[in-house]
């Protein structure tokens, strides 16, 4: 355990070295005489620097900035002040590269099968895993009413180029009655395939080529993400906020087997009030339910993966096929019913944000109920001009009953992180984390398992 931290440790102070010595020479630089382009003008170095000219320009109304102005903003604004200036076209990215550093071991008896031990660990070494990305396009159709599509070009389960989402968003009214523009003032209607907006947790964490929002490197152990195809209906007044959503309750779209689907419920109530320059308070109230479905994916939805390459995995496991490594998958395929609270705290630099989660439900072919209980919390300090440090730590605890289990297992996890936002867009953390896995059978090759280690993590996201 000694090296992965002395290289983390390493790694932190050679940012805060690095900090001031990259602050002197944007000073330095800003103090130069301005320089002149190809066309005879004149741009002053200051301006060239500012902060304000790393920003990309907003030009799509009701969007989330993937940079760092995306940070700790939950739903799409409902009044950002973008003007409408006619049909729009608009492209975006984002991109991660990670150093991993793990070790990990289990105490499994062995099970071998055609000669191999199932239970038997990869050796595990220190390098770089694969690039991730995505692509973002949004088009402003009229005023208040964008079309979205968000694209993976390539995720850990799927090497290949394909589509996570596309949907259409309406904050205003397209008929020109007083009745529905009055309306349209508190509501924000979504159409389509989209990630369904179940808890707070989703906003914050890394989906594949963004790991921009999350100050942390993995997501939590039960990972609460999906997109399904159908509608939501948000709306706002004041601090206030309630939203309830319909959709078909699968990953995609299915008309066979009716009898066996049914579609999938979506609430969630709560606040969101800046009570003083300093300090934000949000409490959010989310619910899940559908009484039956072929092939529910509200915890194993997401196909990008875990952070977390090959831990407790044995050694016939490739990137694509064990893509979900030190996360948990309740398999509540069938049916499922679940409750996420979600407090938010931020006073100047500081900010908590927790989940408290229950989740019942069962499998295809199991006749009762099963029951997982989540916990997590983030306390995060970002600091520096522009929050352009932070340093934080996060505790994430599982504890529930798995199929073929007659007792209960748990799963802890301890991250401390830290990172430097090199430009509104840049983005470069590290984490230390270790996970421990309680009370799975012998025969389990999680029994006794726990892994621990540093992870870098470099994002470009625009």
């Amino acid at each position: 355990m000694t090296r992965p931290i002395s290289l983390l440790l390493a790694t932190a102070a050679a940012l805060l070295v690095a900090f001031p010595a990259g602050a002197q020479t944007r000073v330095a630089s800003a103090a130069q005489p301005a320089t002149e382009t190809a066309t005879g003008d004149t741009i002053p170095s200051a301006a060239r620097t500012s902060r304000e000219s790393l920003l990309r320009k907003i030009e799509i109304q009701n969007t989330r900035p993937m940079d760092q102005r995306g940070i700790n903003m939950f739903e799409t604004p409902k009044n950002d002040g973008v003007p409408f200036t006619g049909i729009k076209l608009d492209f975006g990215a984002a991109f991660t590269q990670q150093m991993q550093g793990l070790r990990h071991s289990n105490a499994a008896a062995p099970n071998v099968v055609n000669g191999v031990n199932q239970n038997q660990l990869y050796t595990l070494g220190t390098g770089f895993n694969n690039a991730t990305a995505n692509l973002y396009v949004n088009g402003q159709l009229a005023p208040g009413i964008r079309v979205a599509l968000s694209a993976y070009l390539s995720s850990r389960h799927h090497p290949e180029t394909w589509v996570k989402d596309g949907y259409l968003q309406i904050d205003e009214s397209p008929f020109d009655v007083q009745l529905f523009d009055d309306i349209m003032k508190y509501v924000t209607l979504r159409l389509g395939h989209f990630e369904v907006n179940y808890g707070d947790a989703h906003f914050r964490r890394t989906d594949n080529g963004n790991a921009m929002y999350n100050p942390f490197v993995g997501n939590l152990i039960m990972d609460a993400f999906t997109t399904e195809i159908g509608g939501e209906l948000f709306v706002r007044r004041g601090a206030l906020l309630g939203m309830v959503g319909l959709t078909g309750g699968e990953i995609r779209g299915n008309v066979t087997r009716p009898d066996d689907r049914k579609p999938s419920l979506i609430g969630k109530l709560g606040m969101d009030r800046q009570f003083t320059e300093d300090l934000r308070v949000r409490l959010t109230g989310s619910g899940y339910y559908t009484k039956s479905s072929l092939s529910n994916t509200l915890y194993s939805g997401d196909r990008a993966g875990s952070r977390y390459y090959y831990v407790i995995e044995n050694t016939t496991a490739t990137d694509a096929a064990q893509f979900r490594s030190g996360m948990i998958n309740p398999a509540f395929g069938d049916k499922l019913t679940t409750l996420m609270i979600n407090p938010f705290v931020k006073f100047r630099g500081l900010e908590v944000f927790g989940t408290i989660e229950q989740a019942e439900g069962r499998g295809a072919t199991e006749t009762a109920d099963r029951k997982m209980m989540q916990y997590a919390g983030d306390v995060v300090y970002r600091f520096l001009t522009n929050e352009q440090m932070f340093v934080g730590g996060r505790y994430n605890t599982l504890e529930g009953r798995l199929p073929g289990y007659a007792a209960d297992v748990s799963v802890d996890r301890w991250a401390l992180g830290a990172g430097w936002f090199l430009t509104p867009n840049i983005l470069m953390k590290g984490e230390y984390v270790k996970q421990k896995y309680n009370d799975f059978l012998p025969t389990d090759i999680r029994h006794g398992g726990k892994f621990n280690g540093f992870m870098i993590e470099g994002v470009v996201a625009f």
